[in-house]
């Protein structure tokens, strides 16, 4: 059995850190069906008021006196780069699409706070049609667990046997409402939020790259977008709260966007839709303690 990795960053891991490792060779998955045992830790991370500013500014949400659940979810992301980029790691990072994230909040996180990321590797699931990973984070703050995160990734091709799936992916809820906001994606600061979360595929950055890889331009991150959403929503500011969301396709710069929300009685759900598509690119839901009392009443 191979022996357990274990990995210590004193910053937030640098983006050469996984990009010099983007196209080495797929080693494969286990015979036993696991993931490598793979643990990052990334202690003492404080940002810079110009780096919570960025964050801000460029997600759609307003500052408070608490961080967004999303901070942690895109502060720690180059830790979550650098795993999928490891050369123990089954396939190559070009291969994986973030398809799905469960996002806990326990208790609210101070603008200043200093938090302690752990990110380690979860479950592998067979789908007919491809496999699914799952990558575990944590935030700890002054001893305690402050926020989770489940992120799912997401490989297209034929890894299970005729009939040998042992899993499907979980449906994403329906959003029947009616579309509550419109406006256009913002098109700048592609670099900046790349920075901010270590995420710089150039599908996100060039509407060159992007067309020779055929799509219609280039896409902002889902962090992002999922931001935008929440800002509209004005589901930011909650402690405790529990976010899921799933990512179904591409939300181009400049696009115009609108967004469908349906409060139902434990839960809110919503859905954003790009250029009039049917289909939704993102689809959330969240639980706060607000829905919670609602419910009750």
């Amino acid at each position: 059995m191979p022996a357990p990795i274990r990995i210590e960053y004193r910053a937030q891991p640098s983006l050469l850190t996984f990009v010099s490792q983007m196209w080495r060779p797929s080693r494969g998955f286990s015979a036993d069906g696991r993931l490598p045992d793979i643990q990052a830790r990334w202690r003492g991370q404080r940002a810079s008021p110009r780096q919570r500013a960025d964050f801000f500014r460029l997600s759609g949400l307003p500052a408070g006196e608490q961080l967004s659940i999303l901070y942690p979810h895109t502060v720690s992301f180059p830790m979550l780069m650098a795993v999928l980029s490891h050369p123990a790691f089954p396939l190559p990072i070009w291969r994986v699409l973030q398809v799905r994230n469960r996002l806990t909040q326990h208790e609210p996180i101070a603008p200043d706070a200093v938090l302690d990321f752990t990110v380690r590797t979860g479950e592998r699931r067979l789908l007919e049609k491809g496999a699914e990973m799952d990558l575990l984070v944590r935030a700890d703050c002054g001893g305690r667990t402050v926020w989770e995160g489940v992120n799912t990734f997401y490989a297209r091709g034929r890894f299970a046997a005729a009939g040998s799936a042992d899993a499907t992916a979980p449906a994403s809820p329906g959003v029947a409402g009616t579309a509550v906001n419109e406006w256009r994606m913002p098109a700048h600061g592609r670099w900046r939020y790349g920075r901010l979360s270590g995420d710089v595929n150039p599908l996100h950055m060039s509407d060159w790259y992007a067309r020779r890889s055929g799509y219609a331009g280039a896409f902002t991150h889902p962090q992002r977008a999922i931001g935008q959403c929440l800002g509209h929503l004005g589901a930011v500011h909650h402690a405790p709260m529990q976010l899921d969301t799933w990512i179904k396709g591409p939300v181009f710069y400049g696009a115009k966007v609108s967004l469908r929300s349906e409060p139902r009685p434990a839960e809110h759900v919503f859905a954003l839709h790009v250029e009039g598509d049917a289909r939704p690119a993102i689809v959330g839901r969240f639980v706060t303690p607000s829905i919670h009392r609602e419910t009750s009443t």
